[in-house]
């Protein structure tokens, strides 16, 4: 299930609160955001929205910027977990237009890709915003290589599906069915046999091509040769 985030505008909306407060917050490591797109812009998951309300509810009781402080670190923040506002690296995301500027292709082909269902974002804001996080990269370089080998788009669909799989199971093996994992490593090895004998066949093909366009341009290049020695002026005859 993809991850429901909020922008600080969505933020500062659903909260009631004045941006120059939520930043006075960052600044005392009350809040953080839990990471950034690729464009530089901070967002929050929407466990984030309780925190924030419930710095938000200590302000309203009276309490100090200070006593705060001393709370959360000594009890943390509801259901982080995190005391002294400390927290895992603020991770990165890739909007829609920066995972196709890394990937080399246009953001409908991104677009195109998710409506078949061969990706899937890993957050999604309140108003549609997507995110994706850098594994996306890969992923995508791997389809547009698919897409050369001949591979139709319900087919790399079904190779992006065993990826998520062996993903998740690489992750927590023991969630998953025994019988439905072997079997889905099982589609996985057959799967990379047929791959290594495209790829083999194009190695072959490659070798030929390489050798061919080597030989041709060694021909050409003799045939724009003679084709210049056609262009130079021919001497004067003699006069009897």
């Amino acid at each position: 299930m993809k991850k429901k985030l909020l922008f600080k505008d969505e933020l500062l909306t659903e909260t009631g609160i004045d941006e120059k407060i939520l930043e006075k917050w960052q600044k005392a490591k009350l809040i953080k955001p839990d990471g950034v797109t690729s464009d530089n812009m901070p967002f929050y998951l929407r466990r984030n929205l309780e925190r924030v309300l419930h710095v938000k509810r200590l302000f309203d009781l009276g309490y100090q910027l200070e006593d705060i402080q001393k709370i959360i670190k000594k009890v943390g923040l509801p259901g982080t977990g995190i005391k002294d506002g400390k927290s895992s690296k603020t991770s990165e995301f890739l909007t829609v237009g920066g995972l196709a500027e890394r990937v080399g292709v246009s953001s409908r082909a991104i677009k195109h890709w998710e409506e078949k269902g061969i990706i899937e974002p890993d957050m999604r804001s309140e108003g549609g915003f997507r995110l994706y996080s850098e594994l996306y990269i890969n992923l995508c370089q791997l389809i547009k290589d698919l897409q050369l080998f001949g591979y139709s788009l319900e087919e790399i669909k079904d190779m992006s599906s065993l990826f998520r799989d062996f993903l998740a199971m690489e992750n927590d093996l023991n969630s998953g069915d025994v019988a439905i994992n072997s079997h889905r490593l099982d589609e996985m090895q057959q799967k990379i046999r047929v791959l290594e004998e495209k790829i083999d066949h194009f190695k072959a093909g490659i070798e030929r091509w390489e050798d061919l366009l080597k030989k041709k341009k060694k021909e050409i290049a003799a045939l724009k040769s003679q084709n210049k020695k056609r262009l130079k002026p021919k001497g004067k005859k003699k006069n009897a």
